[in-house]
């Protein structure tokens, strides 16, 4: 039985294996042979990115159903045609013929995809570069994402305004030769230098989150950090990127005890270490409410400029939600 409900960002479907059903058929077969017009790549894609589960469980695409199996489907829309300029505040650190430099936010997506076709720094950047042009000439200029930050990681970002220095800075990242350091504050009480090493993918028991794979599976990445200060439990960290993996420093992070503070995805959104009660417990309360989510920021970036040859670095100020947490630590997190 398939049962279907639209919505306007997804299609969701019910499906019921029937209880005669004896043939071995694996679950991206299964789905593509009911919904019409599913390619089995797409449906492939969905059950990887989590949008399918069976009997309420993420499962692999080779999984082989079973009589009674309840299957859950939600395949996502086609996306716009295109992105769409829109009006909004950026803070441009530096911009010229060839790159912008931007001070990403927290809570903004970089770029239009499933959920969030509007509102991302794309749709800013378009706007900004769009504005003084004619319109002989509006569709001559678009911004370049080169490397993206999560939604809530803050801090720099390169973007090219034209195809040479797209290509340009993207060998630059491709071959690891572009600086960028993070700040970030975590659980724990990590060595004063480190370097986490260890492969990145999906979890198998739930592929929307990442995680550290065995040897042969994911992706490898390589984390370097740095304590730059140490307080009661907690800690503040310089990090270096080997790697630019899909979550990489909080999943390396996690996977070595030293949850990101306020992540609420990889566990950093509670009192990891020391005790939970009385003032310490209503303070730790209070900055979870403060925060928006993972204290993550891009801090600094360095670039050979794509036209010049010029090594250039930037610097930005950490944002107020950190900087409170920051305060607040120093104040009341001091070691005895």
């Amino acid at each position: 039985m398939l049962l279907q409900k639209e919505n306007k960002l997804t299609t969701e479907y019910l499906l019921e294996v029937p209880a005669g059903q004896t043939s071995d058929i694996r679950l991206d077969k299964y789905i593509t042979s009911f919904i019409q017009n599913a390619t089995r790549n797409k449906v492939q894609k969905a059950i990887k990115d989590g949008f399918v589960s069976v009997n309420g469980t993420p499962e692999k695409p080779s999984y082989i159903v079973q009589p009674g199996d309840k299957i859950e489907i939600r395949l996502p829309k086609p996306p716009p045609p295109d992105a769409k300029p829109e009006e909004m505040e950026l803070d441009i650190v530096f911009e010229d013929e060839d790159i912008i430099i931007v001070n990403k936010p927290v809570d903004m997506v970089v770029h239009p995809a499933f959920g969030n076709w509007t509102g991302t720094l794309v749709n800013g950047l378009l706007y900004h570069t769009q504005k003084n042009l004619s319109k002989t000439d509006e569709d001559t200029l678009r911004p370049g994402i080169v490397h993206r930050l999560d939604k809530n990681t803050s801090g720099l970002l390169v973007v090219a305004k034209n195809n040479p220095a797209h290509q340009k800075l993207s060998k630059q990242f491709a071959k690891k030769t572009a600086n960028r350091t993070y700040w970030t504050i975590v659980w724990g009480d990590p060595p004063d230098k480190g370097t986490i090493e260890g492969n990145v993918g999906r979890s198998p028991k739930d592929r929307k989150v990442m995680t550290v794979l065995p040897e042969g599976q994911g992706k490898s990445a390589v984390t370097h950090f740095e304590v730059l200060e140490r307080f009661d439990h907690l800690a503040l960290l310089k990090v270096e990127l080997e790697t630019g993996r899909t979550h990489q420093i909080r999943v390396h992070m996690q996977h070595n005890g030293y949850y990101v503070f306020g992540d609420t995805t990889y566990g950093g959104a509670a009192v990891r270490y020391g005790p939970n009660t009385g003032s310490r417990k209503q303070m730790f309360k209070n900055l979870f409410a403060s925060v928006t989510d993972q204290l993550l920021h891009a801090k600094t970036l360095g670039i050979v400029h794509p036209a010049s040859g010029d090594y250039m670095e930037f610097n930005s100020e950490l944002p107020p939600e950190f900087t409170h947490v920051l305060d607040t630590l120093r104040t009341n997190c001091v070691l005895k």
